[in-house]
């Protein structure tokens, strides 16, 4: 068995998933306690050098699967891939950056959490479902969006006459139509009129269908790659 063999096995094996696995977590830890205030100057210095350590180790797993596979391109620009590169470049990107960039791809560290998808079956089986599902979920968000859009047209047409200043035009009742079409309802935004408020109730019908038919999507193609894996079981 070659050596580039042994290492691809390595990679695989349970303990250095469960090992990657708890430096994921571990590192969103720290991005965490970075945004306590008032640290302490042996607290920040931790988790300075904790971030460094981080990193190196990201670095090295990713140049390692990058050296090992034999489609490296394909591999870069991978799901995969791509998430590993994203949870190492802010820190090299930071020596390079003006401080407001520098806070926005700190961000780009939360692609972290995305690398635990590869070491956990049941996040990989969820990953598998989104990708047989992605055609309606495509056309299921197509059809969210239109809905939202006739929803903020509506209450616009009942409510603007009667609260000029709170539906001041379409792009303020979308705000409205987010909120009530996701049943939320933060209250900051409401009909007054008999016809808003029936209009309403009639979006809220709709969200909460709206709701239940991603579920029912995603519900069936995780039991349709259930089924193909104890197929290939058997």
């Amino acid at each position: 068995m070659s050596h580039s063999s042994n290492n691809k096995i390595f990679l695989d094996k349970p303990v250095f998933a469960w090992g990657i696995s708890a430096l994921i977590l571990f590192s969103v830890l720290c991005f965490s306690l970075e945004t306590l205030p008032d640290l302490s100057p042996a607290m920040t210095a931790f988790l300075k050098y904790a971030e460094m350590v981080v990193v190196v180790l990201f670095t090295l797993e990713y140049l390692i699967r990058l050296a090992l596979t034999k489609k490296r391109l394909k591999f870069v620009f991978s799901f995969y891939g791509l998430i590993d590169l994203l949870a190492i470049l802010p820190f090299y990107l930071a020596f390079a950056v003006d401080l407001r960039t520098l806070r926005l791809l700190r961000l780009l560290r939360l692609a972290r959490i995305l690398k635990l998808a590869r070491y956990n079956k049941a996040l990989q089986r969820f990953t598998t479902a989104l990708y047989l599902a992605k055609e309606e979920l495509i056309i299921f968000t197509m059809a969210s969006f239109v809905v939202l859009y006739l929803a903020a047209v509506g209450i616009y047409h009942f409510e603007h006459a009667a609260q000029p200043e709170v539906f001041r035009s379409i792009f303020d009742c979308l705000w409205w139509a987010v909120s009530t079409l996701t049943t939320v309802g933060y209250g900051d935004i409401y009909p007054i009129t008999t016809g808003g408020r029936f209009f309403t109730f009639m979006v809220l019908m709709v969200g909460l269908g709206l709701i239940a038919v991603p579920t029912g999507i995603v519900a069936s193609a995780l039991s349709a790659v259930r089924r193909q894996q104890e197929a290939a079981k058997k």
